[in-house]
């Protein structure tokens, strides 16, 4: 196998693959982008960290390639999908930096608390001054972390060493996970409210992008100490200039920005902020952990080359040809219910049951259970979940995952059911295949009959006269056009279930107006990529 680097990479990482025989390492470090293009054509794997864009154009020239191994956690700049439809395998290393970026984040929390960076320009500047530069301790503090992953526990784990106060704010975590790491598991109103320090650690998605900005900075306690070593735009940055130069924030450390390098006002303000500790996105550049995204990336290489599972590959995976090409469908559908399951479910989630019934039972099902875990997990984890890794993250997080089959059923030749339970209770989905398509037939304990649209509305309520009328009232004004609905009910005056087919999204002040106008129990809107 012929592989090339394009990239800076541990020397020593890299030595797996130079002591393999069967492997030949060119290292063609800063290749213009037409050079690259004309001699890529000759190699198998391409090793790369951020400087090299593997896309499109890229990707065409590529003939001979087989796998793209990033030496490092994002995958910003391959392009995965291009890269999939032409049978290209990716891998990242989403293990090998968790180390140094938690030891990042308590580095720059120590900073900031004990001023070692104003210090230390004080006394190099000749100055003897040691009253103005008084730290805090961080013993009895109470540490908020959001978001209790790979890096986000490792934080934990050294905070209870300092004597700190740990809670966290975690809705896709069971609560044995954190119990695991000795933390207590809270709402994130609770979090803000508690928390002398914050820190986070999710990923950055639709989810977490500012999602601590003007309203969630009033609820924390005033002289909060906010850290932020994970993604740039969690937090909001000009609401988090706003709560340092009001005083409600006493001091920020940050590693990583929505500009890099900064190029907007607020974001050079906010880096210039006198309470601000700041670094240029250091949290994975220590000496053993560019190592260790080498010998994983190396390593995957290697597993590709026998034939072995890959435990980092990014992209679908190829099962048994036979096999898949009769599961096609039924991948489709466990992936459906546990994407639209997992935006509706309570946080928390304990274990995941699927049960398979009718012919479909007769098979071998893993490819549908890791299938429907991995959509239900990508919306929860802060790394890309698939068909190779979906049970190795859900162990990760403390949830059982449990599959079930029987060729017995009522209704449905086939049937899928997706059973999720949580500290607060248990939730079920069930479908089956109408004309090949998807079709969800239960929630709940309700009966239901939809195919899954782009833009759905769910709502539970007390079912009364006219309240359907009032529903679809509030969306016209609201410029939202129903495309279909379905209505599930055990009695006339209990309880019901309606789901909502709508040709755009359903904004958050229209779903308020209409939960307060039907004394609704539940509203949620629920997206499926088509």
């Amino acid at each position: 196998m012929k592989v090339i680097v394009t990239d800076e990479v541990s020397e020593s990482g890299l030595q797996l693959l130079k002591d393999d025989p069967r492997v030949e390492i060119d290292v063609r470090l800063k290749l213009p982008v037409e050079q690259l293009h004309q001699v890529i054509g000759d190699y198998d794997a391409i090793i790369t960290r951020s400087g090299t864009q593997v896309d499109l154009p890229l990707l065409q020239q590529a003939h001979n390639l087989k796998i793209v191994a990033r030496a490092g956690v994002g995958i910003d700049n391959v392009d995965v999908d291009a890269a999939s439809q032409r049978g290209i395998i990716v891998v990242n290393a989403p293990f090998g930096n968790t180390n140094s970026a938690a030891e990042h984040s308590l580095a720059l929390l120590l900073s900031l608390c004990r001023n070692v960076p104003v210090a230390n320009a004080s006394l190099k500047s000749g100055a003897w001054e040691r009253a103005p530069f008084t730290g805090h301790e961080l013993k009895q503090k109470t540490l908020g972390v959001i978001g209790l992953g790979k890096v986000g526990g490792r934080v934990a784990l050294r905070a209870k060493a300092f004597e700190m106060n740990v809670i966290t704010y975690d809705p896709y975590i069971s609560e044995k996970r954190a119990e695991d790491f000795g933390v207590k598991l809270v709402d994130l109103d609770d979090l803000l409210r508690l928390s002398d320090v914050i820190t986070v650690h999710t990923p950055l998605n639709q989810e977490t992008r500012g999602m601590l900005g003007n309203e969630q900075f009033e609820r924390m306690k005033q002289g909060v100490i906010i850290v932020n070593c994970a993604r740039g735009g969690i937090f909001d940055e000009a609401a988090t200039l706003t709560a340092l130069e009001n005083g409600k924030v006493t001091g920020a450390a940050f590693d990583v920005w929505s500009e890099e390098p900064p190029q907007s006002d607020v974001v050079r303000r906010l880096i210039e902020h006198p309470k601000m500790v700041v670094t240029p996105h250091l949290g994975a550049n220590t000496f053993e952990a560019q190592k260790n995204v080498a010998v994983d990336v190396c390593r995957e290489i290697l597993n590709y080359i026998d034939s072995r599972p890959l435990s980092n590959a990014v992209n679908i995976p190829r099962f048994d040809p036979d096999l898949m090409e009769h599961m096609k469908p039924f991948m489709l559908l466990s992936s459906t219910l546990g994407d639209f399951i997992s935006q509706l479910a309570p946080p928390n989630p304990k274990k995941m049951t699927f049960t398979y019934s009718g012919k479909l039972a007769r098979f071998d099902c893993t490819p549908l259970t890791v299938c429907g875990l991995a959509s239900l997990l990508n919306h929860c984890s802060d790394q890309e979940v698939n068909l190779v890794n979906a049970s190795l993250v859900a162990r990760e997080m403390g949830i059982d995952v449990e599959a079930v089959r029987t060729t017995e059923t009522e209704s449905y030749s086939n049937l899928i059911t997706l059973s999720l339970e949580t500290p607060t209770g248990r939730r079920t989905i069930a479908g089956t295949l109408f004309e090949g398509k998807p079709k969800i037939v239960k929630m709940r304990n309700f009966d239901t009959d939809f195919c899954p649209e782009a833009h759905m509305l769910v709502l539970s309520y007390q079912d009364r006269p006219g309240l359907i009328g009032k529903i679809g009232t509030i969306l016209g004004d609201a410029g939202v056009n129903i495309g279909n609905m379905n209505l599930g009910r055990r009695e006339k005056g209990g309880e019901a279930l309606v789901v909502f087919s709508t040709d755009s999204p359903v904004d958050e002040t229209t779903q308020q107006k209409i939960a307060a106008d039907i004394e609704a129990d539940f509203v949620k809107t629920v997206h499926i990529a088509k």
